[in-house]
């Protein structure tokens, strides 16, 4: 039977460790990318020297028209999707006095708009097919909240909130949706950041230890798995601890 992933911002970090793990569950692969072509195409040719269907477009999350069109290649090339990973995302550091317009719109635009972009854009071939998955990557700022990343969190509690309204509304098609919320994971999000707070962070975390993207992966490949097939719903904190 045809069908194939999505994973949205798959160049690098978690995203690309999420795409790595899915093709080895044995999904086709299209990995998303806006700006690291080089990446991008890197992985794919990693992963098809690996035996793996994969393929990577462009596209910016927040373009309803580009992922549309990203959705309709990808299906033609690799499958219907029916596994689509909302992983792209990006952040502001700022007192909140001082988050201007653009950079308001720009965080929801691409935390949680291009999820619902995301999802309006493959959910007709599974409500046709009666089945599908969708994992969201949220964050524990969207638990517990984030000085100075305050659209950063208020965008992922959206999208926590998103799948959970969604899992309720889209259960009698077979379809489920579930949340995976990281903790801070060795990605550049965290480097740019400083060494003092990563190792602030490390000291915080009952684990003593940064994730990295390869536990967050995992936590998706398993919710995207029939061994997850009756959760739905359901937000799965993989943050070594951190807001227990």
């Amino acid at each position: 039977m045809r069908r194939s992933a999505l994973v949205t911002g798959a160049s690098r970090g978690i995203g690309r460790a999420i795409a790595a793990a899915l093709a080895r569950e044995g999904w086709p692969v299209c990995v998303n990318y806006l700006q690291r072509r080089d990446a991008a195409e890197a992985l794919v040719s990693e992963l098809r020297a690996r035996g793996h269907a994969a393929m990577a477009f462009q596209a910016d999350v927040a373009d309803r028209e580009a992922v549309e069109s990203m959705v309709r290649a990808a299906s033609e090339a690799l499958g219907p999707v029916e596994l689509l990973v909302n992983n792209a995302g990006v952040s502001q550091y700022g007192l909140f006095q001082d988050v201007d317009d653009a950079a308001w719109n720009r965080v929801l635009a691409v935390n949680l708009t291009g999820p619902r972009n995301a999802i309006q854009a493959v959910l007709p071939h599974m409500l046709d097919a009666k089945r599908g998955c969708v994992v969201n990557i949220s964050s524990m700022w969207g638990l517990r909240g984030a000085s100075c990343e305050t659209a950063y969190a208020a965008a992922k509690a959206g999208l926590i909130g998103l799948t959970r309204s969604l899992a309720l509304e889209l259960a009698p098609s077979g379809i489920r949706v579930n949340c995976v919320a990281p903790g801070c994971v060795e990605t550049d999000m965290v480097r740019r950041l400083g060494e003092e707070t990563r190792a602030m962070l490390v000291e915080e975390t009952p684990l003593g230890r940064l994730g990295t993207p390869e536990d967050i992966a995992e936590a998706v490949a398993f919710l995207a798995s029939d061994r997850a097939s009756f959760i739905t719903g359901q937000v799965l904190t993989a943050d070594g601890g951190f807001i227990v």
